[in-house]
Parts: structure tokens; C-alpha cells; sequence
């Protein structure tokens, strides 16, 4: 989906209610629907490497993307360093990822109820306890495994930018 001021062709990019059907497209198939979430800014290693085991929970992957509001909010007045559509057009580029949908709420909780995944997976930095409640409670409601995956340590999007920052400076 892209639109006119968008010259990124991406049909794994979908609006919500495209994304509820292939859902149900996959139920209907008995395929397991595994999302996960963040901003993914600048891909990096342990982004690759989380995209790829969180794919191997299931049968297809949806990843939610923070719009770039959100992002700003989360990270400052300078992140995202990519738009959303870019970020979007280079996730839907991996072969592990099968949809992106954009989020623009500062919470999941909508697209979890609407999407109902089977499996749902954060990076090893996050807990139980450090789910927000709203969305804990909506993967327990549709039934989601929820999974912590190892933190790959040593990589970050933050860390990269100073890397880049500190190489156009030599």
C-alpha cells in the first residue's frame, strides 16, 4: 500500500482492517500468525537477527511499526531518522516479514485485539512486568503465547548513530 506522495511500492504494508482479513486467511489455513512491534529505525544486526527467530514462532510474521509520532515521543524531537514508510519499505524487504501495519496509537492494544496473533515477541530487554497492562491483557483475552527472546547484546540503533556520528567526523 503506498499512496500518491509515497513512491515506495510496498504490498506487505497494510492498513489494519487488509491485515484483520489475511489474518483470517491465515486462521482459515491453520497457519500461526506470530506480531511483534517497535520502530526499527535503523536496521541493524540485532534487529535482523530478532526478526528471524521471532519469524521461526510461527507461520507468518506481522510486524507493528511506531508511526513516526510515536517514535518522536519515545525517542526525541530527532528520531526517526527514516519516515515510517521508509522503515516500512525496508522491513517488508526482509524475507522473514510477511506484513507491516503502522500504528499510530501509543499503545498496541487495538491491533492486538484486532489481529489476535498467536505468538507475540519482544526482545530479551523486556519482562512480563514491563508489558503494559492494556496489551498483556489483551494477548491473555485472544490466547497469544507471549515470548522474550535473548538480548543480542552490543547492538542498538542508538549505538549506531553515535558510530555514524563519530565516523563522519574523523
Amino acid at each position: 500500500m503506498s499512496s500518491p506522495a509515497d513512491p515506495l511500492p510496498n504490498p506487505k504494508l497494510l492498513s489494519l482492517p487488509d491485515a484483520v482479513a489475511w489474518r483470517g486467511q491465515l486462521r482459515a489455513a491453520g497457519r500461526r500468525l506470530v506480531l511483534t512491534n517497535g520502530v526499527f529505525d535503523l536496521l541493524h544486526t540485532g534487529h535482523l537477527y530478532y526478526l528471524q527467530q521471532a519469524r521461526a514462532r510461527g507461520d507468518a510474521l506481522c510486524i507493528a511499526l511506531n508511526a513516526d509520532a510515536s517514535v518522536k515521543q519515545l525517542k526525541g524531537p530527532l528520531r526517526p531518522v527514516q519516515t515510517e514508510s521508509e522503515r516500512a519499505y525496508a522491513l517488508a524487504a526482509l524475507a522473514c516479514v510477511d506484513a507491516v501495519v503502522i500504528f499510530r496509537e501509543k499503545r498496541l492494544t487495538g491491533e492486538i485485539r484486532a489481529l489476535q496473533p498467536d505468538v507475540y515477541v519482544k526482545a530479551g530487554d523486556y519482562t512480563l512486568e514491563k508489558l503494559d497492562p492494556d496489551e498483556r491483557g489483551a494477548l491473555q483475552a485472544c490466547g497469544a503465547r507471549i515470548e522474550f527472546l535473548p538480548f543480542l547484546a552490543g547492538f542498538s540503533t542508538t549505538s549506531l548513530i553515535a558510530k555514524i556520528k563519530a565516523a563522519g567526523e574523523i
